[in-house]
């Protein structure tokens, strides 16, 4: 009856009598999506992930279904298919990312050939070349790649078709830059003396394009890092690396030297990390890139942050912080003395939190120092010390001299041990406003961390003013984004924090977005305002849940709860507000 809207594997494991018309039927009684009964009747156990991967494969094996059918099924993995496919054809199943491809290979065939038949050679031995499919029984395809290999025989094997189009993706950018690469080589080939190899101007053109390339992609960090046959360069592009080019090895060497002699930076040094720092106009704006070098196996790892200067003075309200917090951070900052903390794993947006605060405190009556490692923005009328632990400026020491200078309000960037702790809530009891940033999971154990470094009760009720703690969530790319149907599980996990009938989003993943379905990221926090109820219960020693209730008494909002709403919004997705905010 109901099987005709029902997707075509469900009606046909209900005509090969896998499963039950009444199972099918009871679910769609219940208002099941009929696209979604399958993946319910999965959950349910009545039909495992293997037996139905089992039965596709077979199916495709039979020639009844083409692969591409597992990708209206966002819940069957096609890596699950794959595997289960090749094991039975007796192919490998290659995952690309897991190994160190020779890029020499693609350069001998066409692209336009790869890209139509979806396939990558991957390796060459004495005996045969390893071609990478997509889908092992396209015997059209493989007899096409095999004329390109005219002398050797091809070897299948077999990999996920998101990852065979990165690659090819990746063949073709260093296909892109081939010209400049050839010049590079050509340049250092004809020069003998190294000076001038680093003066070499085609090498300089090469930095230009890679920062360009990773800036455009919206990097914060750029790592280029020699392996045993290349040299990637990845862009970490909302939190996560992505690649974005690759060259051949020796192409790695000038690379390396050129960087670091911008960053004036020891070049014969190779055994020692070192830090530096340099800026450069990459189309019409300044950026500043802090380098970083570390001796690996291959070679040195140098990573590069991304400072772009205008992020620094970004509103905090336009970091995604939401009105209700904004409201609480921004009453703390007209504190005229006291601590304020903001807490977080590394990588959840302190530093612009205290930079976004900073910002609001910025004027020509107060002094506002601040005490960093290393300092990462410049700013007026600010006064920045950069931590040098070489000639024994450490945090407790630039703090020491800091409290002679008379300032009013001042920042540490980061909070590491007892010494730095002690001194900062001294300066925050005498009449300093004192902003810093610790590492811990959520804003009320910040309290108890505060107490295991060693200092009393009673200080830290005087002292603190308020907590915050952050993280930062993937923002859903406007242009795929679409209505999301949560597996029951989830649902149950967060049913307490959603209203009736709520409706959440994600993102299906195109080009603007890199398939990824995500675009930039916003702040989740929540933000704990030290009351006087609070404040004696701290200076009692009160526990952690003692405190967490008093807290949500005055009206605390946890990040977890805060981030819900982003998803209720539409701003992220549950995945996304799961992945980062599960306490």
């Amino acid at each position: 009856m109901e099987t005709e809207q029902l997707d075509k594997i469900t009606t046909d494991l209900i005509n090969d009598g896998y499963i039950m018309q009444s199972q099918v039927n009871r679910l769609l009684h219940k208002g099941v999506p009929p696209e979604l009964v399958l993946r319910d009747i999965m959950l349910t156990g009545f039909m495992t992930r293997d037996r139905l991967v089992r039965y596709i494969v077979e199916k495709i094996r039979n020639g009844e279904y083409d692969l591409s059918i597992i990708r209206a099924y966002d819940y069957i993995k096609e890596a699950d298919v794959l595997k289960k496919l090749a094991e039975e054809l007796q192919v490998p199943f290659i995952d690309l990312d897991a190994i160190d491809m020779d890029y020499h290979l693609t350069e001998r065939v066409p692209l336009a050939q790869l890209k139509r038949y979806l396939a990558l050679p991957i390796s060459e031995d004495d005996m045969s070349v390893t071609v990478v499919f997509n889908d092992p029984l396209n015997m059209e395809a493989q007899e096409a790649i095999q004329r390109l290999f005219p002398k050797k025989p091809i070897k299948v094997a077999v990999a996920v078709k998101k990852q065979i189009e990165s690659y090819l993706f990746k063949v073709e950018l260093k296909d892109s830059v081939k010209g400049l690469v050839k010049k590079v080589r050509d340049e250092l080939n004809s020069i003998a003396t190294l000076e001038e190899q680093q003066e070499a101007s085609s090498i300089l053109m090469l930095i230009d394009v890679i920062l360009k390339a990773c800036i455009n992609g919206r990097a914060s960090d750029i790592h280029i890092e020699p392996t045993e046959k290349n040299c990637m360069v990845r862009g970490r592009v909302d939190g996560k690396l992505t690649e974005m080019f690759i060259f051949e090895k020796d192409i790695y060497p000038p690379l390396a030297s050129r960087l670091k002699l911008l960053s004036n930076l020891d070049i014969a040094e190779k055994r020692k990390p070192q830090d530096g720092r340099f800026s450069t106009m990459v189309g019409d704006r300044e950026y500043d890139f802090r380098i970083s070098t570390l001796p690996i196996l291959y070679g040195e790892s140098i990573v590069m942050r991304v400072l772009d200067k205008q992020k620094a003075l970004v509103k905090l309200e336009e970091a995604g912080m939401d009105a209700v917090s904004y409201q609480k951070f921004i009453k703390s900052l007209q504190a005229p003395y006291g601590i304020i903390l903001v807490t977080g794993p590394t990588g959840s947006g302190k530093t612009t939190t205290l930079y976004g605060a900073l910002n609001e405190l910025r004027n020509v009556e107060d002094k506002v120092i601040t005490v960093e490692d290393p300092v990462e923005y410049r700013m007026n009328l600010i006064q920045q010390v950069q931590v040098n632990p070489k000639v024994g400026l450490s945090f407790s020491d630039a703090l020491r001299s800091i409290l002679r200078q008379d300032p009013d309000k001042i920042m540490i960037g980061e909070i590491r041990d007892q010494e730095t702790l002690e001194i900062a809530i001294k300066a925050a009891l005498t009449g300093h406003l004192v902003l810093s940033t610790l590492h811990t999971n959520d804003a009320i154990s910040a309290i108890p961390r505060m107490a295991d470094m060693g200092i009393e009760h009673y200080l830290i009720s005087g002292a603190l003013v308020a907590i915050q703690a952050q993280r930062l969530v993937r923002k859903i790319c406007p242009n795929c984004k679409t209505k999301e149907e949560l597996p029951p599980s989830v649902l149950e996990e967060i049913q307490e924090y959603i209203p009736e009938n709520a409706e959440f989003y994600t993102g299906k993943g195109c080009k603007e977005c890199n398939d990824t379905g995500y675009r930039g990221r916003e702040m989740i926090c929540e933000v704990l305002t030290v009351t006087d109820a609070l404040s004696s219960l701290i200076a009692k020693g009160a526990s952690k849940d003692e405190l967490r209730a008093q807290a949500e008494k005055d009206g605390f909002i946890p990040i977890f709860q805060n981030g819900i709403q982003k998803a209720l919004d539409g701003v992220t997705s549950i995945e996304e507000v799961l992945r980062v905010a599960k306490g």
